[in-house]
């Protein structure tokens, strides 16, 4: 994992704050009530014992890439849970991976918000120091299967938490597993995103105090950028409604000359001929599917990106192969995006349609339709539509064909506010598992 330089953002306190530091005589007498304790009702009472008490601070760490809008949207999502069901907390965010772009978004929408940048590793570096201050360290929605921070926050007696966190089975599996498996067991909770990952932690016997099903931090995000979105859709010709987007996952380094070093190898450097089968196979039931879509409505297609690196191979496996007659009905993005301007895009799509899964994600917390033709080899992850009861509109890709899918979506088209209903449904199922989950992180914090 790379991390930036060591750096620390401080924002100046809000009103609540400055309360915060007033001592109980100077609340008392700024508000020109006398000192005497007969003669302070017991409402100020209360007020003043809430004002003195030190705010309690989760350290939340977020942000693993830049590339990836999935992995953007991570961080404002889980801070929209925090604001809303933890509004009490002072948060800082611990941003493994950001940047300029990104920190702005993120202090637009949150203003309050600090952020600390640098390494673990760092002896007394910022993020060590933000760490100790806490009262809470909290990890982010991810795949990441390191144990350092476990270790760290136990040698300080601190408490953690994991929120909306996904494995693959060898974190509780082969050499080592006995030794991961008791750091799992010291977490204050554990909120997996999917069922897969949730029974193979129970599976293990990890039994932290909480260990349950809790969504991604990304279902919570509601940044937008209408102003990037509207111009979007001018330059293409797109009409609210009018367009459906998707985009393949391939079998692809997720940087130049950059190999996978994982067992799973998801991101080759030097994809194999099975690989480029794959590939091929893959994008040729996304054609079908977008010259199914075209004839019956009429309406556009945008491959839009999830992913940086998948811009190119998805004009070489999905676009460029299409006959003209098609190419003119759908628009291949030449141009990367910010998560913000894809919500606010989302948002005007008739149905969000990805191999990977963080654009679905994206389009329901816009109230938008979606299919997320998985792989599951690509992570457990996958299984989190079905934990939310969206589970036929999560087909297998390899299993499904393209006929299949447009029954999928045809679906959706002759009933959208069906569709739409069904959204609203599944999204206030995440909001329930949500506020479940910060009560109970607010529980062990004592705030």
């Amino acid at each position: 994992m790379s991390h930036v330089s060591s750096a620390r953002f401080v924002y100046e306190p809000s009103s609540a704050l400055v309360i915060n530091m007033i001592s109980r005589r100077s609340f008392l007498q700024t508000t020109g009530l006398a000192l005497g304790a007969a003669a302070v009702p017991s409402v100020v009472k209360a007020a003043a014992a809430k004002a003195a008490a030190p705010q309690k601070t989760v350290v939340l760490q977020s942000g693993w890439a830049v590339k990836n809008i999935g992995d953007i949207g991570h961080t404002p999502g889980t801070l929209r849970f925090l604001e809303q069901y933890a509004p009490e907390v002072k948060v800082v965010l611990w941003a493994v991976h950001t940047n300029e772009q990104v920190d702005a978004m993120l202090m637009k929408r949150f203003p309050k918000l600090e952020i600390v940048k640098g390494s673990l590793s760092e002896k007394n570096g910022a993020v060590q120091q933000a760490i100790r201050s806490a009262d809470f360290y909290l990890r982010g929605p991810g795949m990441g299967q390191s144990t350092d921070f476990m270790t760290f926050c136990n040698n300080l007696g601190k408490p953690w938490g994991l929120q909306g966190q996904s494995y693959f089975p060898d974190m509780v599996t082969g050499p080592g597993a006995e030794e991961r498996i008791a750091l799992l067991n010291k977490a204050a909770f554990i909120y997996c995103r999917d069922s897969k990952t949730l029974k193979t932690l129970q599976d293990a016997g990890v039994k932290p105090p909480v260990l349950e099903f809790g969504p991604d931090g990304c279902f919570g995000i509601d940044v937008r950028d209408e102003d990037k979105a509207l111009a979007r859709m001018k330059k293409h010709g797109l009409e609210p409604k009018k367009f459906i987007t998707l985009q393949l996952r391939t079998h692809s380094p997720s940087s130049p000359g950059v190999d996978d070093k994982r067992p799973q190898k998801l991101n080759p450097l030097h994809p194999t001929p099975e690989n480029i089968a794959d590939d091929v196979r893959r994008a040729k039931v996304y054609q079908d599917l977008i010259a199914m879509w075209v004839k019956e409505t009429g309406y556009k297609v945008v491959i839009a990106p999830e992913v940086n690196k998948e811009m190119e191979y998805n004009k070489k496996f999905v676009y460029d192969p299409l006959p003209d007659n098609l190419k003119k009905h759908v628009v291949n993005f030449d141009e990367f995006w910010n998560v913000d301007e894809a919500c606010s895009f989302y948002a005007r799509a008739h149905t969000v349609i990805c191999h990977e899964p963080h654009t679905p994600i994206m389009a329901l917390a816009m109230g938008t339709p979606m299919m997320h033709t998985f792989s599951e080899f690509h992570s457990p992850k996958c299984w989190m539509f079905k934990d939310i009861g969206l589970e036929e509109w999560a087909p297998e890709f390899d299993a499904t064909p393209a006929s299949k899918m447009f029954e999928i979506l045809m679906g959706i088209h002759r009933d959208y506010s069906a569709a739409e209903a069904k959204v609203k449904k599944a999204m206030a199922f995440v909001e329930e598992r949500a506020q479940s989950q910060m009560n109970v992180m607010k529980g062990v914090m004592g705030a």
